[in-house]
């Protein structure tokens, strides 16, 4: 059982911590970090140096590192794209504050990994694993709030693709920076650097990756107060959708979208410019929708109290309001709270 300071003790703390007449100790950064998805650097406002190891010259640490990284074979890598896999589960059902001490350290050995390898042979699997992981930790921070760790690991995923050779994963990574801005009130900027996306996506990327970015630039139309783009980007999602139940992409671990999946954002983008069909969308996502996806439900429920607001259904928007904010706070997500926020002032 962790022990923690009474109520009126941990009020001191917090304004001695903030007020820097405290350091945290690493029993409280712990449950911080934890609390808030931040990194030890973001919490102590303070750049984090590692003490360089004794070496007479530093070619004998060099070389050992080099060595190192030409033993990361493709079973390696697999490991590498597992646990990137396990962190992406984790993520969507139980929330990325949780998180940030394991994404912070499995960034910390890919990005090792890739400094020391030589050979191309061995640095694009690993570049491309980096890729992955990097993005996936941008997502984690802009939903915990920490905008500026997720435009740089954003920026590093983008580095990583180039690496590796991988347009996949160059456009994913362009694409949902582009929430970063949309977030930060630049969503005109946004719908800019998505169609980038797909402009170095070109002719490689897959129908679902595809059919995803042209989902994505809906909302973001939506967002911009551009109506008219956003059902031009949805009739292009659904063109493009391969058929079937399926959702995950086998070219694109990250990309999960199927009619079910495209109905519920059709739903969001429509909700966002006031259309009334979004209602019936999000009604048959809410029916549909895969259980495991807890973040994104908290998002639907969004969606439905906008939706309702935009047709004066305020008791029904009060009670999808009170759902999302349950989900959110279960998950610790500060984005979807900031949105409710905003709601919350809209009834």
């Amino acid at each position: 059982m962790l022990t923690v300071a009474s109520t009126a003790s941990l009020r001191v703390y917090v304004s001695e911590w903030e007020n820097g007449r405290r350091p945290i100790s690493a029993r409280y950064a712990k449950i911080l970090r934890a609390l808030l998805g931040v990194t030890d650097e973001e919490l102590s406002g303070t750049a984090v140096t590692l003490a360089a190891p004794a070496a007479a010259d530093g070619y004998d640490e060099l070389i050992g590192r080099i060595d190192a990284a030409r033993s990361v074979s493709l079973t390696m890598v697999k490991t590498f794209m597992d646990q990137t896999e396990l962190f992406r589960t984790m993520d969507r059902q139980m929330g990325a504050p949780s998180l940030v001490d394991q994404m912070t350290a499995h960034l910390g050995t890919l990005e090792d990994a890739l400094t020391f390898a030589v050979l191309p042979d061995t640095r694009r699997p690993v570049a491309r694993a980096l890729a992955g992981a990097a993005t996936l930790a941008a997502w984690q921070a802009l939903d915990v709030g920490a905008v500026e760790r997720a435009w740089r690991h954003y920026e590093l995923g983008k580095r990583a693709a180039q690496e590796a050779d991988e347009p996949m994963y160059l456009a994913h990574a362009t694409a949902e920076q582009a929430y970063v801005l949309c977030d930060a009130g630049r969503a005109h900027m946004a719908v800019q650097l998505i169609r980038d996306a797909q402009r170095l996506g070109g002719k490689a990327m897959s129908p679902r990756l595809t059919a995803w970015l042209y989902a994505a630039e809906a909302e973001i139309c939506a967002r911009a107060g551009m109506p008219d783009e956003c059902r031009r980007a949805l009739e292009n999602a659904t063109r493009c959708l391969p058929p079937g139940e399926d959702a995950r992409d086998p070219d694109m671990l990250s990309i999960f979208l199927n009619e079910g999946h495209l109905t519920r954002w059709r739903g969001n983008a429509l909700a966002l410019i006031g259309d009334d069909e979004a209602v019936g969308n999000l009604y048959a996502a809410l029916d549909t929708a895969d259980p495991t996806f807890i973040r994104a439900s908290a998002g639907l429920h969004c969606d439905l109290t906008q939706a309702h607001l935009a047709r004066g259904e305020y008791d029904q928007a009060h009670e999808h309001l009170r759902q999302a904010r349950l989900i959110a706070n279960r998950t610790g997500s500060v984005r979807q709270r900031r949105r409710i926020e905003q709601l919350t002032q809209r009834l």
